[in-house]
């Protein structure tokens, strides 16, 4: 059936990678019939999520932490195949195993709230009216890029478009960011240019195991902050940076050597007060934003400038969950969000509807 134009679903999940997917697999579970009852809209064009676009060097190797979808492990991969092959294709998997109602490639434009109670999801390929949402569009589509004074005539990328070390031979690269992905590029650009680190504030180590109670301290560390509205920060600036293989690999090659930010940007290269160095490139490894702006008619944010949640639930609206958003932004808490969103739109909504509803195919 349709309402407002739109085709009438119980629950829409907005994007495809490992939080929509895990939600998904949680609302077949409890009883939503696919695309009568819930509907995944995802951007792309095919299954992988953020994983499809990372660089072709990475490595499963160097993946830092990768955990199984529910219901399915993935198999044990070659550690030196590319991850935006090996991930893209358990996706893939996934979604065809659980006969997951995945449609795409659809944008989400806005969701706006309806007098009759209901969601309406605006997308560039028709619109979709919903009782709940479960948003997962993760962050890969807004990289951050902090603002310095200066020019720097140079070539400078974030590491969303980073594709591996071989274009930098030769040069003087400084790789700018605290977290996994620069230690990632330091550990693969050292090996064939010279490199400076560089990061805003002293790096955070992890040496011991990552125990089950050092993660369950991480993430009340997290929430904390998304619980009281104010903008996210990444799980690695709690975490820490652990002694992972890229990690290793970066230590030998002497790329370690963490340096102070610096004051601006010049035409050759970068300076802190009069001192100034000379670099051929920057990698901008300085994280993403959550991808929330097609929310904004729904005035979830706060005044702290995040959305407050209550667990995956915003409090400013019980009918919409983020999943993959803050203390959920990381493959085994996205898993676990799902789950929890699902949980809590079954006590919102009681039992599915059954009423049928004809999808066309796009």
């Amino acid at each position: 059936m349709t309402v407002y134009g739109a085709t009438n679903v119980d629950v829409v999940v907005t994007g495809a990678g490992q939080a929509g997917l895990s939600a998904a697999y949680h609302l077949r579970r409890r009883g939503f019939a696919p695309y009568r009852g819930f509907v995944v809209l995802d951007a792309d064009s095919a299954p992988g999520g953020a994983w499809a676009h990372r660089s072709p060097s990475l490595r499963m190797a160097t993946v830092h932490g990768f955990h199984d979808l529910p219901d399915f492990e993935l198999p044990t991969p070659d550690p030196g195949a590319p991850a935006r092959e090996v991930v893209p294709g358990y996706f893939a998997a996934y979604e065809a195993k659980h006969a997951l109602p995945v449609v795409r490639p659809v944008r989400v434009r806005a969701v706006q709230p309806r007098p009759d109670g209901r969601l309406l999801i605006e997308t560039d390929a028709g619109d979709w009216s919903a009782r709940a949402l479960i948003n997962a569009t993760g962050t890969w589509t807004r990289p951050f890029l902090p603002h310095y004074p200066g020019h720097f005539a140079g070539r400078q990328l974030h590491y969303a478009d980073y594709r591996g070390p071989g274009s930098f031979a030769g040069q003087r690269v400084v790789v700018v960011g605290g977290g996994a992905s620069a230690i990632q590029v330091l550990s693969e650009v050292a090996e064939v240019a010279e490199t400076v680190w560089v990061t805003r504030t002293p790096p955070v180590y992890h040496d011991g195991p990552f125990t089950p109670e050092v993660g369950r301290a991480v993430v009340a560390k997290v929430e904390e902050r998304v619980r009281q509205g104010l903008p996210v920060r990444s799980v690695v600036s709690v975490t820490g940076l652990g002694p992972s293989v890229a990690y290793r690999r970066a230590e030998e090659l002497g790329a370690l050597d963490r340096r102070p930010m610096f004051d601006r940007l010049t035409e050759h290269g970068i300076a802190w007060g009069d001192r100034e160095l000379t670099a051929d490139a920057i990698v901008w490894a300085t994280g993403f934003r959550p991808e929330i702006a097609h929310l904004a008619p729904l005035g979830l944010r706060s005044p702290g400038g995040g959305i407050r949640t209550d667990g995956t639930q915003a409090a400013a609206d019980p009918r919409v969950h983020l999943v993959g958003y803050g203390p959920s932004a990381s493959t085994v808490g996205a898993n676990r969000a799902g789950r929890s969103a699902v949980n809590a739109i079954v006590k919102l909504l009681g039992e599915p509807s059954e009423a049928p509803v004809r999808v066309q195919p796009l």
